[in-house]
């Protein structure tokens, strides 16, 4: 196969991964090009990225969060003639044979705009990532090795240049989270396939806990992206928002208990009325990802 694969990579205060992720990079089978978008480290991030020659690397003078980061960069691999983008978080890194067994797959079926490889902990017996079994067990359908899914978290993304010249780039309404799950959305409205490869891998290296902080921003997210879903009317769109509004502080109250349930509620009530008021901005987002 002679096709330009670039792997772009978003990398915030991210050091004590980079040595990892790009010699596992410099070390496939399939040779990549590299794009990396540092989002104003304060730590040894992007001098670690220097010393790299292969590496083109893009410093941004603010953190631009998850998707306006690898915007940047999917547009300038694009532009530089790349037939495949490759997303890859930071904290993660490939196998000698990741890249050539994604690319096989989706040269051989054309319908695949996203393909994931599986998601394994660091641990010495390379179990399966927790969150990524979630992933896992919203399987639809199988073609040969690969797992038909409604979504699966972009750590670890191929996307085919014809995907993304057809859905367009990560929607900048969102920060730091979400913004994959309303790519995923735009993608299957555009009739391409969203798979997980049984047959190739990576590790992710992450640690879930629970904050609450962070749960309510990933709250709101969630909320965004149904407002923002174009495979659902309008109005069938705000209802199921307004169900998490209620769900998401339900869920939580295990973790959290009443009170801070409570709050929760009254805070992610208080945001989907505040975008029910932008209803301007909504129509806009749907309408662009159509």
């Amino acid at each position: 196969m002679n096709k330009k694969v670039f792997v772009v990579l978003v990398t915030y205060n991210g050091a004590h991964w980079i040595d990892k992720n790009i010699q596992s990079l410099l070390d496939s089978r399939y040779p990549v090009s590299i794009i990396a978008i540092d989002n104003n480290s304060t730590d040894a991030s992007a001098a670690l990225l220097s010393k790299y020659p292969q590496v083109d690397l893009i410093q941004s003078p603010e953190n631009l969060g998850f998707g306006k980061a690898n915007n940047i960069g999917m547009k300038r691999a694009l532009e530089q003639g790349a037939d495949y983008v490759f997303l890859l978080n930071q904290d993660a890194w490939v196998f000698e044979e990741t890249i050539e067994g994604l690319l096989y797959i989706m040269e051989t079926k054309a319908e695949f705009g996203i393909l994931s490889p599986l998601h394994f902990s660091p641990d010495i017996n390379l179990s399966l990532d927790d969150n990524f079994k979630i992933y896992l067990g919203r399987v639809t359908s199988r073609i040969d090795s690969v797992n038909i899914v409604p979504f699966v978290n972009a750590a670890a993304w191929m996307l085919s240049r014809k995907c993304i010249e057809t859905v367009g780039y990560f929607e900048p309404l969102f920060g730091h989270y979400g913004e994959d799950r309303n790519y995923c959305d735009k993608v299957r409205y555009h009739k391409f396939k969203i798979g997980i490869d049984g047959g190739t891998r990576i590790v992710h290296d992450r640690v879930i806990t629970r904050n609450f902080n962070k749960d309510i921003i990933q709250s709101k997210y969630k909320i965004l992206t149904s407002l923002l879903d174009i495979n659902r009317g309008l109005a069938k769109s705000y209802l199921q928002g307004l169900k998490e509004v209620i769900g998401l502080p339900k869920y939580f109250m295990k973790s959290y208990g009443l009170s801070k349930s409570a709050t929760m509620f009254f805070t992610l009530l208080r945001y989907y009325m505040s975008w029910i008021g932008e209803m301007g901005k909504i129509q806009t987002a749907r309408n662009n990802a159509k």
